[in-house]
């Protein structure tokens, strides 16, 4: 018997209404800030994620669904969406448009990686970008937007962990200090962070093994290695989020020494939501900084901050905060029939659609069977359609819902009594 891959899952009716309601959301608090959507391709050269992502992260070395096609080229199924948004930035000249450039995207991601709750190997990712605008105050945007975001669907309970990595160049002699200091507990390391440590000291910071992250505790911090400008930033970028309680008071944020993103191109502002005592698991928001991307790229020198949120990661803790979500609309009607009325019945149902009204024909059975899948169909009324109310030109409606009694209504009335129901 054949099931979905590892790591994939089939998104079944009943769980449709999360999703829709996850997705509707984050169109319009995206609407809200004046983002508009951009849908890029699923696959995209290989040679992009490499020069963008980076060739030393965990992504490009281990995760990346890659292939080559029926023409020799190498393609890779989108890991994640910052890189492909910057190559539709530069491809269609929106340097060009008034800067920075709102967009967003819902949109599926592939990673080779460990099947764990919240976290599959095709998972999907509601995402924003702002490319062009290198102030504070975009920074500060786009965590509002995160944070009104988690709010409008209900969520509670939630942390804003923030941390600055510096610019490239100011983080050179950090990350050589990062390195010294975990050098010196080499005997000490996991086999994983010991090879980190020599091609990407940072992530050691945000390590999941414990003695790492013991030893992580007194690690030399990025925030102590800003130049001028990175603290400016940092510092006109916290005066705002201060600004931010006074719209919203339930706004909180942290500042996280440990905090780092696992992709090469962030630099500054790095931040992260996720529920309160989750102690760095379930990330439901995660984003930065990454002016140096658009450039690495093959683009002119422009700035752009973002973030991706996995919709999987919010659905679970929507359940576990147990937010009520819209449900979608009735089934308004099962009609049955008996014997000659069938055809009446295919006739009949067509033009309860066409009023707009949800309508199904229940299976030709017997008129028992018929009863018991409209019992068992969720629908709100039965219809039924036999040799006699052919021959009166009428409908027996029945509630499925109540004991009202049955009533019968013209052929021709039964969509406006439905209707209004």
């Amino acid at each position: 018997m054949f099931k979905t891959p590892r790591g994939t899952q089939d998104i079944l009716p009943a769980e449709q209404p999360y999703w829709d309601y996850v997705r509707k959301t984050a169109a319009r608090v995206a609407f809200e800030f004046g983002y508009g959507r951009i849908d890029t391709p699923m696959f995209e050269a290989t040679s992009l994620f490499q020069r963008g992502v980076g060739d030393e992260t965990d992504i490009v070395q281990k995760e990346m669904y890659s292939f080559e096609d029926n023409g020799g080229d190498s393609l890779t199924l989108r890991p994640e969406g910052t890189a492909s948004v910057c190559r539709a930035y530069i491809e269609h000249g929106m340097q060009n448009l008034p800067q920075p450039v709102r967009q967003y995207y819902v949109a599926p991601m592939f990673r080779y990686e460990r099947p764990q709750a919240g976290r599959v190997r095709q998972h999907h990712q509601f995402g924003v970008e702002a490319i062009g605008d290198a102030s504070a105050t975009v920074d500060a945007e786009i965590i509002e937007l995160g944070f009104r975001y988690l709010s409008q669907l209900g969520l509670s309970h939630f942390t804003l962990r923030l941390n600055s990595l510096a610019d490239p160049e100011e983080r050179k002699p950090y990350l050589a200090m990062l390195h010294d200091y975990f050098s010196r507990y080499s005997g000490d390391l996991p086999k994983v962070d010991l090879a980190r440590l020599e091609r990407a000291p940072l992530r050691l910071l945000d390590s999941k093994e414990e003695a790492t992250r013991k030893i992580g505790e007194d690690a030399p911090r990025a925030l102590d290695y800003l130049g001028d400008q990175s603290r400016l930033h940092w510092e006109e970028l916290t005066g705002l989020l201060e600004d931010l309680k006074e719209t919203y008071p339930s706004f909180e944020y942290q500042t996280d020494h440990r905090l780092v993103r696992g992709l090469d191109y962030y630099n500054r502002t790095v931040f992260e939501f996720e529920p309160q005592n989750a102690g760095g698991q379930g990330t439901m928001i995660a984003g930065g900084r990454y002016d140096p991307l658009i450039e690495i790229l093959g683009g002119p020198p422009t700035p752009g901050i973002g973030f991706g949120s996995g919709i999987e990661r919010i659905i679970l803790e929507l359940k576990a905060q147990e937010v009520p979500v819209p449900q979608p609309d009735e089934l308004k009607a099962v009609i049955v029939s008996v014997g000659p009325a069938r055809n009446a019945a295919s006739r009949l149902a067509a033009e309860l659609r066409s009023h707009g009204i949800a309508t199904v024909l229940a299976p030709a059975r017997s008129f028992k069977a018929q009863m018991r899948y409209a019992n068992q169909s969720g629908a709100v009324n039965a219809v039924i359609l036999g040799e006699r109310e052919l021959e009166a030109g009428v409908a027996a409606l029945k509630s499925l819902r109540s004991d009202t009694p049955q009533v019968e209504v013209p052929l021709d009335k039964a969509a406006a009594t439905l209707a209004a129901g």
